[in-house]
């Protein structure tokens, strides 16, 4: 075989058409061989000789796409000093473009004999764990374009690709649950006629099913424990994991491109799916474990505040350097559109506290590629100070983690509830707009992956995750959900109509609130995980979308009216403005009206006690169409027709009064008391100083033109 010196760049393996360059970093390693494994179990292996700046690398004509590799890593393994070398351990690539394969869990895939954590073990783990693969880079995107949706425009849609394709009645067996599934023209004209501009995907960079979970029969789900984070997940491929993985990801994206809908990863860059110190050795740690994560004061265990066991070194130049290559791969070669930072506090410590200047967003600000995609932080993690919802750089936009716990209080009957929801509603100016950001850095959402589906905030109290294997001790206690009288599963017809209402307030609340909306995927069919709040290992009906028949029911109709208010949004700016409201008339606009005012049900301006009594559960917003003051794209002036929002979040029927000195000639355009829903142009009129009746818990919308 031919072993040519090669270079140190990039990282990886690139093959150019003749054959393939192979490099790799650490600075612990005494010696690194490039392992090419084979169909019968044999490997071949090359020793990587030339070394630059601590790069291993060489290249090796006639090395073809489809070929497995790893390495060996000839180090020191001195747990107690952090590093854990060990050459018996075949190591995945920490830039692979492809992996094939599964782990095999047992003893060969540790560095120590269970049972003795202070034992090496030099059990070859290479039959046994997952393999790199040489990826062919080449693929006609044809005239493939980012669609650059505009924040103000974007409807999001958080979908996982299992999840969402497994059980279509339109997709052939043999897409279901994949990249292919995505790309099934049955799935994009659903996406399409909701509404929906932005697939926000959870995980798809490779990720791990923890030991743990297969020996209970489960499996992690949700992929939050990424091994790969240049290489699509292998279990969504259709059609073979040498590869065509990458092909059928970006064929996925292309499709969904055609049809203007962008494509945001979920990404997990603040740790990896080796653990902690009793973690299997799969590729970071046997390659530099004391450059690639946090250690703690005692260096053979890990700094933790991911709760996943280990958190990577975000003061490492390497670390850096492994993150800004991902994200620019994931955008110049596979064509995402964006990404949403899982755990994102992480990603700011530097060294313990996390740090709005610290060296990672100074890298996304400056670089020319990730820094014009969107940016959208999970601002939370499970360290100190970990919660930073509102304090992250101006470039950024932020899972508005307020936004729904106000939501879900207001709806669900807490007191002194109102004024905060006033804020969230209108884009939580207290939380961005002090750093110059705008409404559009607030990610609205009301329901996620992450905790009760639309469905079981309004039918349970308590979680239910015993199908979990972890006692209900998993998942979030306090969920702000309110059951509507009975807990789960009802034939009360009363309870089951306050339900739907419910669902109907989120959604219309979400969608008419200035902000960025998410759906949760399955929602617009008020999908049930039956009570479990944290269905990360669930890969099975309790988590995947169950897809209605047309026409069959109530869950039919929580699709029409989700479709209704998404497209109520897109069709009037007046609910996406990019600036915040300014509370008065609006120069320039010719309108002597705010652009934004607030009265009781009463129809009288809100005063200071109206907004701290206790017992405030009522308000009607109005907001002018006719003075909007942010310009058009050429510089015009937009206008829109104005509304009436009208929230009655008590349990009891309220009389409300039409202000009024703010115009006539409305007509209501939405009633969440109605399941029907309000067929255009054919609402109820009203004058100002007329009384219109609102059921408890509903929410009425009126408009009048422009």
């Amino acid at each position: 075989m031919q072993v040519w010196p090669g270079q140190t760049y990039p990282l990886g393996a690139t093959y150019d058409g003749a054959g393939t360059n192979f490099a790799v970093y650490s600075e612990v390693a005494h010696r690194i061989e490039l392992c090419l494994l084979h169909d019968d179990g044999s490997e071949t292996a090359v020793e990587l000789r030339e070394t630059d700046a601590f790069v291993r690398h060489a290249y090796l004509p006639g090395i073809m796409p489809g070929q497995r590799y790893g390495f060996r890593v000839h180090g020191p393994y001195e747990p107690e000093r952090g590093h854990r070398c060990n050459s018996a351990k075949l190591l995945l690539d920490p830039y692979a473009r492809a992996i094939s394969g599964s782990i095999e869990w047992g003893e060969s895939v540790y560095g120590y004999h269970f049972g003795k954590p202070d034992s090496r073990n030099d059990l070859d783990s290479a039959p046994h764990t997952m393999t790199s693969v040489v990826v062919n880079p080449y693929f006609d995107w044809g005239d493939d374009r980012l669609p650059r949706t505009d924040y103000h425009r974007t409807v999001l849609y958080e979908a996982h690709v299992k999840g969402l394709t497994m059980l279509h009645p339109a997709l052939p067996d043999e897409l279901r649950g994949t990249y292919a599934g995505l790309a099934h023209p049955a799935v994009i004209e659903h996406l399409t006629e909701l509404g929906v501009t932005a697939l926000e995907l959870m995980p798809v960079h490779q990720f791990v099913n923890d030991h743990r979970l297969v020996d209970a029969g489960l499996s992690n789900y949700w992929g939050y424990n990424t091994i790969g984070f240049f290489a699509p997940h292998n279990a969504y491929a259709s059609w073979g994991d040498r590869g065509e993985q990458v092909l059928e990801f970006k064929q996925a994206v292309r499709a969904l491109h055609r049809a203007g809908i962008e494509v945001i990863l979920d990404v997990v860059y603040n740790h990896t799916a080796e653990g902690n110190h009793l973690g299997p050795t799969l590729s970071f740690r046997g390659l530099d474990n004391v450059q690639y994560y946090r250690l703690a004061e005692n260096p053979r265990y890990y700094m933790d505040t991911t709760g996943t066991g280990n958190s990577l070194l975000m003061r490492s130049p390497h670390v850096l350097q492994l993150i800004m290559d991902s994200l620019r791969y994931w955008v110049t070669e596979m064509h995402v559109d964006g990404f949403r930072f899982d755990l994102a506090a992480t990603l700011a410590r530097q060294f313990h506290e996390v740090d709005r200047l610290s060296s990672f967003f100074d890298l996304v600000q400056q670089d020319p590629v990730v820094s014009q995609v969107k940016l959208i932080a999970e601002p939370w993690d499970v360290g100190e100070g970990g919660y930073q919802v509102g304090n992250f750089p101006p470039l950024w936009t932020e899972w508005n983690g307020k936004y729904r716990d106000t939501v879900r209080d207001l709806w669900r009957g807490e007191p002194r509830t109102l004024a905060e929801f006033a804020s969230r509603l209108t884009g939580s100016s207290d939380l961005y707009q002090d750093d110059g950001r705008r409404p559009l850095a607030s990610i609205n959402f009301t329901t996620c992956h992450d905790g009760f589906t639309l469905h079981d905030l309004v039918s349970y109290n308590d979680k239910h995750n015993d199908a979990n294997s972890e006692g209900n001790r998993d998942g979030e206690s306090h969920n702000r959900s309110w059951n509507c009288g009975a807990e789960g599963p009802t034939e009360d017809p009363g309870i089951l109509e306050l339900r739907d209402r419910q669902m109907r307030n989120f959604m219309a609340t979400l969608m008419l609130s200035q902000g960025v909306p998410m759906i949760s995927h399955g929602d617009e069919f008020a999908r049930s995980q039956n009570g479990n709040n944290n269905a990360y290992c669930q890969d099975n009906e309790v988590s995947w979308v169950r897809w209605p028949e047309p026409g069959s029911g109530s869950d039919h109709g929580m699709l029409a009216f989700t479709q209704a208010m998404v497209w109520l949004r897109r069709d009037h700016p007046v609910f996406r403005r990019r600036r915040f409201f300014h509370g008065r008339p609006v120069e320039g606009t010719h309108d002597d009206l705010s652009d934004i005012s607030w009265f009781t049900p009463e129809g009288e301006v809100m005063r200071q006690q109206d907004w701290q009594a206790a017992h405030a559960n009522a308000m009607t917003v109005f907001l002018n169409g006719q003075a909007i003051s942010e310009p058009g794209p050429r510089g015009e002036r937009i206008s829109d027709d104005s509304f009436l929002l009208m929230f009655n979040a008590s349990a009891e029927e309220l009389e409300f009064v039409v202000p009024a000195d703010i115009g006539h000639e409305w007509q209501v355009v939405v009633d969440t008391a109605r399941p029907e829903g309000v067929p255009p142009g054919q609402g109820e009129k009203a004058d100002g100083g007329e009384r219109l009746k609102l059921t408890g818990r509903s929410m009425t919308v009126l408009m009048r033109p422009a």
